[in-house]
């Protein structure tokens, strides 16, 4: 950021763990970091008006009581105190304008919020030949196929790409102000942005784990780099 106040970025993470702060640090030395995950409601919101962008994290399974399958919540490991704190940093966030980055969970619940709906389990629900969970997660790679036409295709400048993985669950029906813009080889959503591409709010989603990703993979760095610019161009025309 060229700021002349040079005070730092703050990124709030909705739950934050030593591999998100690592990545956020490594695309910006300086940034503050602030976790939101131990707050109360209203405490945490109050603390995200004062960001400049969030990333919304991996973890627990959304409830599937929001997304119209509460009858298959036996299939899920939930927290339904984050849920909550999560769908109003969502909902704040959207009304904010703020820069939104979303992984694995992350995806997951931004979905949700918005109006989809999720595949309780893929192995069981949709059975392929892609693992997308293993018993360790460092050796948990598949492809991922990017659209040529995407945002994410411009952050990335990449059409395929290896990533790790680790989830059981994923995108059913996709809510209907984003477009799905990457598919691993068994088709389950693996990226989503705004459908219409004149929305100005930063917004990118991914069902990989870019933050434990290999510093040199086109799928992980470019993706926090560009939203660390988005937070600089949010915070700029806040200012003004």
């Amino acid at each position: 950021c060229t700021m002349e106040e040079k005070l730092p970025l703050r990124i709030a993470l909705s739950s934050g763990s030593e591999n998100y702060i690592n990545w956020v640090l490594r695309a910006d030395s300086t940034a503050e970091i602030i976790n939101l995950r131990e707050l109360n409601v209203d405490s945490a919101l109050k603390l995200l008006n004062t960001c400049d962008g969030i990333i919304f994290t991996g973890g627990e399974d959304v409830m599937p009581a929001y997304y119209g399958k509460g009858y298959d919540s036996v299939r899920c490991e939930s927290n339904p105190k984050r849920d909550t704190l999560e769908f109003a940093l969502i909902q704040e966030a959207l009304d904010l304008g703020i820069p939104v980055l979303g992984v694995c969970r992350g995806q997951q619940i931004l979905n949700v919020a918005l109006g989809g709906t999720l595949i309780v389990d893929i192995p069981a629900d949709h059975p392929g030949e892609v693992i997308h969970r293993c018993e360790d997660y460092t050796k948990c790679f598949h492809q991922v196929k990017i659209s040529a036409n995407s945002k994410l295709f411009s952050i990335t400048g990449s059409d395929t790409g290896l990533v790790t993985t680790n989830h059981h669950q994923a995108i059913d029906v996709v809510a209907s102000l984003l477009k799905i813009v990457a598919y691993s080889d068994d088709s389950i959503p693996e990226a989503v942005e705004w459908a219409d591409t004149a929305t100005k709010q930063y917004f990118l989603a991914v069902q990989w784990h870019p933050e434990r990703m290999d510093v040199q993979s086109k799928l992980s760095m470019p993706l926090i780099r560009s939203f660390i610019e988005a937070t600089c161009e949010y915070r700029t025309d806040k200012s003004k």
